[in-house]
């Protein structure tokens, strides 16, 4: 799939108000892959009406962000009232939080675009899916439809595609040769890679600084083999906690919280456990993990979540289960 198929779709079905959706808490890649993709949308289509919304919130990274570039989310948008939706960086309904059932009902035609694997539930209601698990982020997919139809993206749209690419590379630790071709022609359009790299760099709060703290304190490590694998629960900041582990030194780890009647579970792993033992987290742990628990997830090899039903107790002994299964079958 491309964009010049989601242009013909959106012809095709006369839609003039489009809505681009981002998961809970939204960090900067999808925040960042909406605002270019937004761009991109006016500069080959200018009739469009176009805004960005999310289920419930940005991160905190990402409303720092709003300092510096001109992007405008809307906490409550009309899904009812758009004609076409785009979901980016989203691969499960769940991720929408209390706009997930009106999108599901929804009679617009439904877009993915995502770098990471389409949840089969998320490919029923979708017209259309672009994903590419290569990319090493959203906005590196939405950096290639700018290039498929020969535009530049201006100064703003490309610092956020610049940001967006360097925060789920982790400052292009992560990133592939593809990415890096696309950092040199964002440079090119007038990018200060020093200047942009500090709008990710912002202080730790207290109430993250603590929920990584309590997180390790509540650890329960197990070796599984030669791997380290730490377990943890925080009511707040999962991903930050499990992310604090692995640059501690522990291999995989998985930290659960409990929101609601439901059960949120961040896991990360660092690159060595993902080449050594081949297990992608998205697709071989939190995706069997939602199912099991009647939710839903997904991710990166090295970055996943679930959103499920449940209590912190159970989520992670499944967790762990599944994780001996697969390192079982892979050592």
């Amino acid at each position: 799939m491309t964009f010049k198929e989601i242009v013909q779709l959106l012809d095709e079905t006369h839609a003039q108000n489009v809505l681009l959706l981002c998961h809970h808490n939204s960090d900067p890649d999808a925040v960042c892959s909406a605002y270019a993709f937004m761009g991109l949308l006016k500069k080959v289509r200018p009739h469009l009406s176009v805004e960005i919304g999310t289920g419930q919130g940005v991160s905190r990274l990402t409303k720092n962000l709003f300092r510096y570039l001109p992007i405008t989310v809307n906490l409550y948008p009309n899904v009812e009232k758009a004609q076409a939706i785009a979901l980016l960086d989203t691969n499960t309904v769940q991720q929408l939080d209390h706009l997930a059932e009106k999108v599901v009902t929804a009679s617009a035609p439904i877009i993915l675009v995502d770098h990471h694997i389409a949840h089969p539930e998320t490919q029923k209601i979708c017209r259309l899916c672009v994903t590419n698990e290569e990319a090493a982020s959203t906005c590196d997919i939405i950096h290639g439809f700018y290039k498929e139809q020969n535009l530049k993206p201006d100064l703003n749209e490309a610092k956020a595609l610049f940001i967006g690419m360097a925060f789920d590379t982790r400052h292009f630790v992560l990133a592939n040769s593809a990415t890096f071709k696309a950092v040199a022609d964002l440079v090119d359009s007038g990018v200060n890679p020093q200047e942009a790299l500090a709008m990710l760099a912002i202080p730790m709060d207290f109430s993250e600084r603590v929920a990584r703290l309590k997180a390790c304190r509540r650890a329960k490590i197990i070796r599984v083999n030669n791997w380290i694998i730490a377990l943890s629960h925080v009511s707040a900041f999962q991903a930050s906690a499990a992310r604090s582990r692995t640059d501690l030194g522990v291999h995989m780890a998985a930290v659960a919280g409990e929101k609601g009647e439901g059960v949120e579970v961040s896991m990360r792993c660092n690159r060595e456990f993902t080449q050594k033992t081949g297990i992608h987290l998205g697709r071989d742990i939190a995706k069997p993990l939602g199912a099991l628990m009647q939710g839903q997830g997904g991710g990166h090899a090295m970055a996943a979540g679930v959103n499920a039903k449940g209590d912190e107790k159970t989520a992670l002994k499944r967790c762990l289960r599944l994780l001996k299964e697969r390192l079982s079958k892979t050592e």
